[in-house]
């Protein structure tokens, strides 16, 4: 059926027949947050202890500006939260669901209240409001919708915090000291660069296919990679150049990095992701969702690798290879492969070794930048080679660094090893 461009044209034979076409759509669409906000009150029990001091520091943070008072919501103060570490009791499910609660509507202001719903990229997020009938035929109507800036608040502040968890804003802002402004752009950049839409939505249509236990492990390792890439992109990405552009860029560069790891990744690498593959496949995940999953702890590093080829004008292929190389070379994947059974007790140890890891990520860059742009690296060199042209005229005081972190890989890791780590490779990146 053809239909008029405007709606005020539509005869009410074509608007009912839209509105029956609709109405499933709809439903799906009201379904949808509930959903997503469900998973997210999983994922934050699931993270527990190791997110408590973020939920202390917004609890903290509500308070200061008036907008909690925790004994009306039933919420532990100071006290009963440090006899919980002691106990070692997180928060429980209906705690958590008032801060996400909480955690939205100060979110929705503090959008509301900045250019962001004006922001032509980030109004695309009214098009994911409505069905896609609607936005197909009435896109002028919708842009012209006077609550457009609402919706399109709404739908951000749904998808960052469904997505990142309640404490996605304190978290970040004490990284970085961002605006919740900035963090929208810088998450809309990870989300779409990364294409994590369509991945979430692959391990959505897991449900009753795999383990909850499973499926839950999925979204969480998406979320990791969110977070983490978060930081990452308000520190290093120019976000005024407009996030259409940026977003291509390094969704395209992503894309190269991913094709690139079968030849860059050290045999130890290869092999575990291979046993991760085969691990996920074991428990029902197909075969291109469970490699994707087990490849997005390396391509967390692919932002860092476009980011030096654009500057190098190397290929990002010939990067990745260096970039992986430089890796193996001190062993920083097993050192990160070790995070995950670091104890952090409280928001400043987990401030800590979050600042720990954007260190060694941020020297891992520079140092993969040096080697494949310095004057003995004429011929095109990459991968190992790369590195060892780079090393042989600062041989002694990388191998003092080298055997240091070797050492510091291989007898288990602390937060107060990997601040080491960070620092050693710290000093020889700007060295």
């Amino acid at each position: 059926m053809s239909r008029p461009l405007r709606s005020g044209a539509l005869t009410i034979e074509a608007r009912n027949a839209l509105l029956a076409e609709m109405t499933d759509e709809v439903a799906c669409l009201v379904l949808r947050n509930n959903y997503q906000q469900t998973l997210a009150l999983s994922l934050a029990q699931r993270r527990g202890l190791e997110d408590l001091g973020f939920q202390q520091r917004l609890m903290q943070t509500l308070e200061m500006h008036g907008a909690l008072d925790r004994a009306v919501e039933f919420l532990p103060d100071e006290m009963a939260i440090l006899d919980r570490r002691k106990r070692n009791l997180a928060l429980t499910r209906p705690e958590l669901a008032v801060l996400l609660a909480y955690a939205k509507l100060t979110l929705f202001s503090n959008l509301l209240d900045s250019a962001v719903p004006d922001d032509p990229y980030l109004g695309r997020e009214l098009e994911r409001y409505f069905p896609k009938e609607m936005s197909e035929h009435y896109d002028d109507a919708l842009h012209a919708h006077r609550l457009r800036r609402e919706i399109i608040a709404t739908q951000l502040t749904n998808s960052m915090i469904n997505r990142g968890g309640a404490t996605l804003i304190v978290r970040i802002s004490d990284q970085t000291g961002a605006a919740p402004a900035a963090i929208a752009a810088a998450f809309a950049a990870v989300r779409n660069s990364y294409d994590l839409i369509a991945l979430n939505g692959e391990i959505d249509g897991l449900d009753n296919k795999i383990s909850g236990k499973a499926q839950l492990d999925l979204y969480a390792a998406v979320q990791d990679l969110l977070l983490d890439r978060l930081v990452w992109f308000l520190r290093n990405a120019d976000l005024k150049q407009g996030l259409e552009k940026i977003i291509g860029h390094y969704r395209d560069g992503i894309v190269q990095v991913a094709a690139a790891l079968d030849g860059a990744l050290s045999k130890p690498a290869l092999a575990a992701r291979d046993a991760a593959v085969a691990e996920l496949t074991k428990a029902g995940v197909p075969e291109a969702l469970a490699r994707r999953i087990a490849s997005l702890g390396v391509l967390k590093a692919a932002p860092d690798i476009v980011l030096v080829a654009d500057q190098s004008k190397k290929p990002v292929g010939e990067v990745t290879a260096t970039y992986f190389a430089t890796e193996a070379f001190f062993q920083l994947d097993r050192v990160i492969g070790a995070v995950p059974g670091i104890v952090v007790s409280d928001y400043f140890d987990r401030l800590a070794l979050d600042r720990a890891l954007d260190s060694i990520g941020d020297a891992e860059r520079r140092l993969t930048a040096a080697m494949v742009g310095n004057g003995q690296n004429s011929n095109g060199i990459a991968g190992a080679g790369a590195v060892a042209e780079w090393v042989k005229p600062r041989q002694a005081e990388v191998e003092r660094i080298r055997a240091a972190i070797h050492e510091i890989a291989g007898s288990g890791l602390t937060l107060s090893k990997l601040s080491v780590a960070a620092s050693l490779l710290g000093d020889l990146a700007r060295n």
